[in-house]
């Protein structure tokens, strides 16, 4: 079980992240001088240098948002520029691809950083180039929602690039591109000029997400336990009826992999701070704003249960909470992590996810009168464990910055050294950019410059 230190505070992870900028710097412009654009989206580390996997090409957005992260946190011009450029050149492709449910990734992480950059008067405001990201963010937002699967219960949810049948739990985390273009005035027109709502989607496959792919032990099958994560659940496209969980990346439908995990508790938290920018009469027509409020609270609430109780004493959580051989690591829930045993990896990747929920949730409940400091303090936990090593990348030859994260281990995707017998020692694009994101939410609250979200100010 996590451990817990109320005494920490973000000023004591300043000095920690200030050197985490200044090894996060040099690792993006090597990826930059040696990155081969013809070869796809450079997704994890081969022996310290990052390579493509072709799936989809989800990590773009996060290659060119950690320059605009850096640029955030310190103020480099030139992170600022590389992340511009990135964007203009290699994003657009992703605006419009319908056949992903990625759009909250690449696009949120560039177009809308740079829309929220220019609204929080961080860079020289420009008509032209704030109209362009909100274009973006518009198309993509609406392209996103109409990859729809009405479920018989008359609600829907944003299919995977599985198909129409497939509900992914990383869904929740990129609804934020359908909140930011609604909050643009946009909507989808479909057949007959229909106007669908693009808050009706999020909303609509927020509680699709929260009834049938988070668990809360009300003896919805055996393995029913609170807080627990299914990472895909298949509908039956033809009526919308559910059928069963399943896994991509998990090691079984009834475990818990645990970044899909992380994927739901920041969603739901992030979802929970933008209705409050939503008036009432926004609200009224989906059942108003207290029964929006738990509906996105529940599961936020019962997913960061889970990840406490179930993750070890330094916040870094094995790849899945049932994989095989964690039998063979005694009372491993009781010390920390250890990635370089010989049984079964861990994710740092889903520390870096799971932190920013743990923080987002708790620092929401504190605003509204509830006991929000057990998830802060568990948030700040887990983040301070990832800038030490051997999590934080210090070697100067290596591309990756936050290290020992997973991939895809039923495949074997994952690069194992040498002489060992699991994945470890390796970073991810997307493991890298949550690092940075926790890093600067945490910065912004220790220091007063504003409180972090990706709807801006």
């Amino acid at each position: 079980m996590l451990h817990i230190d109320n005494n920490l505070t973000p000023s004591d992870l300043l000095p920690a992240i200030e050197r985490m900028w200044q090894l996060s710097g040099a690792k993006i412009l090597a990826i930059e001088e040696t990155w081969l654009p013809d070869a796809g989206a450079p997704v994890f580390t081969v022996q310290g240098r990052y390579t493509s996997r072709a799936w989809t090409d989800w990590t773009h957005g996060f290659q060119f948002g950690s320059a605009l992260l850096q640029f955030d946190a310190t103020g480099e011009e030139r992170f600022l520029q590389l992340g511009r450029e990135g964007t203009y050149r290699h994003i657009p492709i992703h605006v419009t691809h319908t056949g992903v449910h990625d759009h909250g990734f690449n696009v949120v992480s560039t177009y809308g950083n740079l829309w929220r950059l220019t609204r929080e008067e961080r860079i020289p405001y420009d008509e032209n180039e704030l109209r362009l990201c909100e274009l973006a963010i518009r198309c993509s937002g609406a392209v996103q929602a109409s990859r729809w699967t009405h479920t018989a219960d008359g609600g829907g949810y944003i299919y995977s690039f599985n198909g129409p049948h497939s509900l992914f739990a990383d869904t929740m985390r990129t609804l934020r591109v359908l909140a930011l273009a609604h909050r643009l005035g946009h909507v989808l027109k479909e057949e007959g000029d229909r106007s669908v709502s693009l808050l009706e989607r999020l909303l609509s496959h927020a509680r699709t997400t929260a009834r049938y792919t988070v668990y809360y032990g009300e003896g919805r099958d055996i393995y029913d336990v609170r807080g627990r994560v299914a990472h895909e659940s298949l509908f039956n496209p033809k009526d919308g009826s559910y059928r069963c969980p399943s896994t991509q990346q998990g090691y079984s439908p009834f475990s818990t992999w645990t970044r899909g995990l992380a994927w739901v508790m920041l969603g739901f938290a992030e979802q929970l701070e933008f209705i409050e920018t939503l008036d009432d009469a926004q609200l009224e027509p989906f059942g108003g704003r207290e029964a929006i409020q738990q509906l996105l609270l529940q599961p936020a609430l019962a997913t960061c249960d889970f990840y406490i109780e179930n993750t070890p004493t330094d916040g870094v959580p094995y790849w899945d909470t049932g994989a095989p051989h964690l039998r063979e690591l005694d009372d491993y829930l009781n010390r920390p992590a250890d990635p370089y045993n010989d049984h079964e990896p861990v994710d740092s990747s889903a520390a870096a996810i799971a932190a920013q929920g743990l923080l987002r949730l708790g620092h929401w409940l504190s605003a509204h009168g509830g006991s929000g400091k057990r998830y802060w303090q568990a948030g700040l936990a887990v983040l301070r464990r990832l800038l030490e090593e051997p999590y934080l990348s210090t070697d100067e030859a290596h591309q990756g910055l936050l290290l020992h994260c997973v991939y895809h281990r039923p495949n074997g995707w994952d690069y194992v050294p040498q002489g060992r017998r699991i994945p470890c020692g390796e970073a991810s694009m997307w493991g890298d950019y949550h690092l940075r994101e926790a890093c600067l939410y945490v910065q912004r609250v220790a220091t007063g410059q504003g409180y972090y979200t990706f709807f801006g100010g």
